[in-house]
């Protein structure tokens, strides 16, 4: 069984779904850092996207009926490896302890002004 996801919570588009329930897994594409409420990103730096596009990969998950503590693998899109510090230093207020599996690759599509892409995989079956 497959159902879509979606939430007016987090940065939405035709092209895609936010995310997919199958199999007990949630599947939740790449976001990115644009706060939802102002149509904007975040901010400049990586700590503040990195910072928006997990809560709105976190939006994603509850409107999944998943919970954070679900997630099993994290894929990390970088604009700018120079920037991987900088990625890491929020990350880790996001997973303080046991954390996911992750990736991190360079992000191969130049979108003006986005420095991250985050998606990310839970299991709650």
């Amino acid at each position: 069984m497959r159902e879509t996801v979606s939430t007016a919570g987090a940065p939405s588009s035709p092209l895609y779904s936010q995310a997919v329930k199958a199999g007990g897994f949630v599947y939740v594409s790449g976001l990115v850092g644009i706060d939802v409420t102002t149509g904007d990103l975040a901010g400049p730096t990586i700590q503040e996207q990195t910072r928006q596009a997990l809560a709105n990969c976190r939006t994603v998950l509850r409107a999944a009926g998943a919970a954070w503590e679900d997630l099993v693998e994290v894929g990390v899109l970088l604009a700018d490896p120079a920037d991987f510090a900088g990625l890491n230093e929020e990350y880790a207020t996001w997973f303080p302890s046991t954390p996911p599996t992750r990736y991190v690759a360079k992000l191969g599509v130049e979108l003006p002004g986005v420095l991250v892409s985050i998606r990310v995989t839970a299991f709650s079956g």
